[in-house]
């Protein structure tokens, strides 16, 4: 295992060993507290531009599924087509792996994608400093290389344009089934999975396409990577269909945000994100709480909601808003994954509550 070193932005620098492809990356630094799902984690497209720090220290004991494709071209286990973090960086990773469905080890998963991975790296104080600091800029240097990293940009990238799809995709195509126009910002792929084991048509469209000439029941507003502010295009579509004060539309994660935004509400960056399997969060009016799974680096200001706007959950630990409704309109959203993958799936009841309205 070569040497390879972590350098922060504040100077900091964390040494350890690569068990991933060797390549030096820049990115933002950002930190994951689940137990589980690195394969979910690292093919989900909302960590495009980051480098993804696990807290749990031993990670690759369970390997890698296969990297298999349904019918429809769905992927049967991962959260897209191909990981889209920019590397790994963990405690303690497992040479030897063991799992009814593991077809590979982590490391060789990582060196077949050219994604870095970094072993033997103190998480604990890794994530200290990001807790104290806020995420920030990093990059991944090999020894005996110079350190002629790129430097990492992320604020004010689109991302979201990076890794939506390009073009129309159908999915249940046709036998009558109510439709659902899909944006694309970054989707996860279980997030397609429970639309269409609910029996809806998708269509998928570019994060930037211009859907309401289609004709379709219900829109939906996918998660995805960066900035908010950076999707204009989505925004100005959503307050297009919203003239249809009785289209039922849902959005997840980014779609929260993006549906706040056209609904008048402003976006903040938060200071380390929510990146975990256990944030709890409270249905407002009510004494239901959840524990959710989920993967953001901003929030939707509740102090900027319009009238006609009222939050719909609250994180329990910071008080940040997790999701948000219209008062007489069939227009809703959650700031976490109700389709989780991997995590709890406590709330994936949302998503009949939305095909309820189509």
């Amino acid at each position: 295992m070569r040497n390879v070193t972590l350098i922060l932005d504040d100077g900091s620098r964390f040494h350890g060993k690569s068990f991933g492809f060797e390549k030096p990356v820049a990115g933002e630094v950002v930190f994951n507290t689940a137990m589980t799902g690195y394969p979910e984690s690292l093919t989900d497209p909302s960590y495009a531009g980051q480098l993804m720090t696990l807290t749990y220290p031993l990670v690759g004991n369970y390997g890698v599924p296969p990297f298999t494709f349904e019918e429809n071209g769905v992927p049967t286990f991962m959260e897209s087509e191909k990981i889209h973090a920019e590397a790994i960086i963990v405690s303690d990773y497992s040479e030897k792996n063991s799992h009814w469905n593991s077809v590979e080890s982590l490391g060789d998963w990582l060196k077949r994608e050219q994604i870095p991975g970094i072993t033997g790296i103190d998480t604990r104080e890794l994530t200290k400093v990001l807790r104290e600091h806020g995420v920030m800029m990093g990059k991944i240097v090999f020894e005996d290389e110079p350190e002629n990293v790129p430097e990492a940009q992320y604020a004010g990238v689109n991302y979201v344009d990076k890794v939506s799809c390009k073009e129309v995709v159908r999915y249940h195509e046709g036998e009558g089934r109510k439709k659902v126009v899909l944006v694309d910002c970054g989707v996860k792929s279980n997030i397609i999975r429970c639309l269409l084991k609910r029996d809806v048509e998708v269509i998928r469209v570019p994060w930037n396409y211009d859907f309401n000439s289609l004709e379709f029941d219900g829109l939906f507003i996918s998660n995805g990577p960066g900035d908010p502010d950076t999707c204009d295009a989505a925004v100005q579509n959503i307050r297009k269909a919203m003239q249809n004060e009785n289209l039922p539309i849902f959005g997840i994660c980014m779609g929260n945000q993006l549906l706040s935004k056209a609904g008048g509400a402003k976006i903040y960056k938060l200071k380390y994100g929510h990146r975990s399997h256990n944030q709890p969060v409270r249905m407002v009016g009510t004494e239901r709480c959840f524990i959710t799974s989920q993967n953001h680096g901003y929030a939707v200001d509740n102090n900027t909601l319009g009238t006609d706007w009222e939050p719909l959950f609250v994180n329990m630990n910071d008080g940040s808003n997790e999701g948000i409704r219209h008062k007489s309109n069939p227009w809703f959203s959650a700031q976490f994954h109700p389709e989780a993958a991997s995590g709890p799936t406590d709330t994936e009841f949302l998503f009949d509550e939305f095909v309820k309205l189509l």
